[in-house]
């Protein structure tokens, strides 16, 4: 099966929301008044920087709706909380779930944006006690703040990683419970790493993933490359302000590639 990669054609980026939910996600919006496929993702999945993310390219092959819900750095916290949204899911022929890091979740250490997930709001008096020399007040996202606190000490970060993975398995359980055994988790594996905390999805391990199988049809695991590394640039769309982003964005050919391993994890729908 071959995939066409869009060049410069008209842009669906507008977002747009379903019923009561809060959440902002890729448009244009799609009917749920007949059989359709679910996306739940972060920005991959939304796809910022290109004319077609992988949702619409299934689309096409599947001959169905894809709604695509992914929405700009989101967490599993994001779609956890909105029952709206996992009403569209629960009643999806089919569904996709991204994985997105563990770091982009409210914990007993500190809480995150209820929306935009990678946004920090406060640290706990345990978080505190942990690190009593950093004044949290400093940090604006979590990525940020975590990468300083392994930095200042990585025997007391230990903490933080666990509770952040064990909490990240709960919240997937839930979601996936929703979506019952209809679901597969796309687990989209950076190449190259990105710091001392390892590639994105950040903290995330194949073990997590493990303890996921009972609740999940299938789980697809696919290795892809940022497009600042893989000549995909020329084929995004963005500003000049926003050219550091797009370089670390999957771009149209990892969004065809994976559009075509869906395709293939969701015979059932077809």
């Amino acid at each position: 099966m071959s995939y066409e990669v869009p060049g410069a054609g008209a842009l669906e980026n507008v977002p747009c929301r379903y019923g009561d939910s809060r959440l902002m996600v890729r448009g244009p919006q799609r009917p749920l008044d007949a059989p359709y496929v679910a996306f739940l993702g972060s920005s991959d999945t939304y796809g910022k920087f290109v004319d077609r993310p992988f949702p619409a390219l299934a689309e096409i092959a599947l001959g169905l709706p894809c709604v695509n819900l992914g929405c700009l750095n989101a967490g599993v916290d994001a779609f956890a909380q909105d029952a709206e949204i996992m009403r569209i899911a629960a009643a999806a022929k089919g569904v996709v779930v991204q994985v997105s890091g563990a770091q982009n979740l409210s914990n007993r250490f500190y809480r995150v944006h209820p929306r935009r997930n990678d946004r920090f709001l406060e640290a706990t008096p345990l978080l505190d006690a942990i690190y009593p020399e950093v004044d949290f007040t400093d940090f604006h996202f979590n990525k940020h703040m975590l990468y300083t606190l392994y930095t200042l000490s990585p025997r007391r970060f230990d903490a933080l990683r666990q509770e952040l993975q064990a909490v990240w398995v709960a919240r997937m359980r839930l979601v996936l419970r929703q979506c019952g055994s209809r679901a597969v988790v796309l687990w989209l594996r950076y190449r190259d790493e990105t710091g001392p905390l390892g590639a994105d999805p950040l903290m995330v391990t194949r073990d997590m993933l493990e303890q996921l199988k009972p609740d999940v049809g299938k789980i697809l695991e696919i290795p892809v490359t940022a497009a600042g590394r893989c000549g995909d640039m020329p084929q995004m769309r963005f500003g000049a302000m926003q050219a550091p982003a797009a370089e670390l964005a999957i771009g149209p050919t990892a969004h065809a590639q994976i559009a075509e391993r869906v395709v293939e994890a969701l015979p059932q729908v077809h």
